[in-house]
């Protein structure tokens, strides 16, 4: 069932423009140090705290794990990036959103992708195949729930209602053109994993996606990009967790090569996204090491 229509559609709910904001992502390879990282993070410069996707894989379930960080914080946001939706029943993800978002108080950012990995779509018991058209259908759901409409003839709403009206605040993932075409479609933004010398191009078509929806204002973009700041062995651990987690796509070392390692790297890739009219850039850390929190708050302020 696919929802049509702006009506179910939340305006950006995080409208500031500047100065640009910098988050933090969240290493999956040892989930007992994350609250020390959120923690951290809290006390810092920081806006928000994301978290990766997988089903088949050694890493936490972020929704789960993101409860407990919220939990753990006041003020600092927590998102996923990307949740992998169609593997996931709809309605019973709706409600988990639904109930993250209002026991956050709203901190809450819910960022969606398709996902491509066969091995998570056989361990789920879903089509990798049709997961684009399952996707559409599932934001039209989730955003009709979460508005307080039932779920069908036959059965009624499904609660708690979220913190924002319609929903928490949707940011999509992707690269290819209907990929980029759903931020103006459903989304409220865009995520995008994507180097600076490439992702303006994403941004413009994301823009355009948006005005071609009758969309107003204009979409968040939040940008990604891989970190590990401190010494050798802090980046020789970030550059094997990183490497093992691309080890499928067969493209682990290009992934590699675009890590920054230097202050000055980050300083200058922070640089570029803003000129590129980027609202957030979150800095996305393999490496184990809490410490480097603190060595990047160093660069942001």
């Amino acid at each position: 069932m696919v929802i049509e229509g702006a009506a179910l559609i939340c305006p950006p709910l995080f409208s500031e423009v500047s100065p640009m904001h910098v988050g933090i992502g969240l290493p999956i390879s040892d989930p007992s140090t994350l609250l020390d990282w959120a923690n951290r993070a809290e006390d810092g410069p920081f806006r928000t705290l994301g978290l990766l996707d997988r089903l088949v894989y050694d890493n936490p379930e972020p929704l789960v794990a993101l409860a407990m960080v919220a939990g753990a914080t006041e003020r600092i946001r927590v998102q996923t990036e990307v949740l992998i939706a169609p593997l996931r029943d709809t309605a019973l993800l709706a409600k988990q959103a639904a109930t993250l978002d209002l026991m956050s108080g709203g901190r809450f950012v819910l960022g969606l992708g398709v996902g491509g990995r066969a091995d998570d779509h056989i361990a789920s018991g879903t089509d990798i195949r049709t997961r684009g058209r399952r996707f559409d259908e599932q934001i039209g759901l989730m955003r009709k729930l979460w508005s307080g409409e039932p779920y069908g003839p036959d059965c009624g709403p499904i609660g708690p209602a979220p913190v924002h009206p319609g929903g928490p605040e949707i940011l999509l993932g992707g690269f290819q053109p209907v990929a980029l075409d759903r931020v103006g479609r459903w989304g409220t933004g865009f995520l995008a994993a994507a180097a600076p010398s490439w992702a303006g191009g994403l941004f413009d078509q994301v823009r355009h996606s948006w005005r071609e929806h009758g969309r107003s204002g204009e979409p968040r973009i939040v940008a990604q990009v891989n970190v590990a700041l401190g010494a050798p062995d802090v980046v020789d651990d970030a550059r094997a967790a990183m490497g093992a987690y691309y080890e499928f796509s067969g493209r682990a070392d290009y992934m590699l090569a675009g890590m920054l390692t230097t202050p000055d790297e980050i300083r200058g890739a922070i640089k570029q996204f803003e000129d590129l009219g980027a609202d957030e850039v979150m800095l996305y850390c393999y490496g184990r090491d809490a410490g480097q929190v603190d060595r990047l708050a160093d660069i942001v302020d």
